[in-house]
């Protein structure tokens, strides 16, 4: 597997805040203060996840085991056909990607990215984007109207505009489109097959369109994602993570 899939890989969690769409008009106003969007709450998250990476040229498909201690860490190792490909460390400092294929390593600061992508990028906003929780906290200039079985919450960051479409029974996020006001970059994240994980409900099937645009055209990158297994609970898990010093840092 090649350096390109991992950074695909944290692309799955990264970009889930990079930009999207605009919608339609509203029809009917409604009070901020009266959306309350349903949150996933847990002191550890684990799961099991199949994940496919496709673009114009190929199509990659990996396993994940993904662990998370809330607002700590999140890990994630990667096997390809039974195989260990790799695996990522997320913390409140920076993300570090292994290779274990290439003998090679990838540390991002959230600083970087946050300018690569044009949007603050932190700890917070990735395990929000990963659990289908809200990843922008709310504010007093966001925009909250009703539009048939949906809640739409209008809300911008700089010049990323950003719609989640909340579902007006359940309250759950089932979309966010984002998008970069100054140019055709975007993003659209779709989160489906919600099922009970603890007391709340997690979304085990989700999909993530990043439209980009370069000098040969508009591009297009879609990574699926599709849990088999989730659950939250207060046991403490394990991080084992090591990078051998074999290993060249790109």
């Amino acid at each position: 597997m090649n350096k390109s899939l991992w950074f695909l890989a944290v692309t799955l969690i990264v970009l889930a805040t990079g930009c999207s769409k605009k919608v339609t008009a509203p029809t009917v106003s409604t009070p901020k203060t009266t959306l309350n969007i349903e949150e996933i709450d847990f002191d550890y998250f684990q799961g099991k996840a199949r994940m496919i990476l496709r673009d114009a040229n190929k199509e990659r498909e990996v396993k994940a085991t993904i662990r998370v201690r809330k607002d700590s860490v999140i890990w994630m190792q990667f096997n390809v056909i039974g195989i260990q490909g790799g695996k990522a460390l997320i913390n409140k400092d920076s993300i570090t990607i292994v290779s274990t294929v290439d003998k090679e390593y990838y540390v991002f600061d959230y600083a970087e990215l946050s300018k690569r992508f044009n949007f603050n990028i932190n700890y917070g906003v990735i395990q929000s984007a990963m659990l289908g929780n809200p990843i922008i906290a709310r504010s007093g200039s966001d925009q909250a109207v009703q539009e048939s079985s949906m809640y739409l919450l209008k809300q911008q960051v700089g010049t990323i505009n950003v719609v989640n479409y909340v579902n007006a029974a359940s309250m759950k996020i089932e979309k966010v489109e984002l998008k970069e006001g100054n140019s055709s970059n975007s993003l659209i994240v779709n989160y489906s097959n919600f099922q009970p994980v603890g007391d709340k409900v997690f979304p085990y099937n989700g999909t993530i369109n990043l439209f980009y645009k370069t000098l040969s055209g508009l591009l297009n990158t879609t990574i699926i994602f599709e849990y088999n297994k989730a659950e939250v609970g207060t046991r403490e898990l394990k991080f084992p993570f090591n990078i051998p010093k074999r290993y060249e840092r790109r």
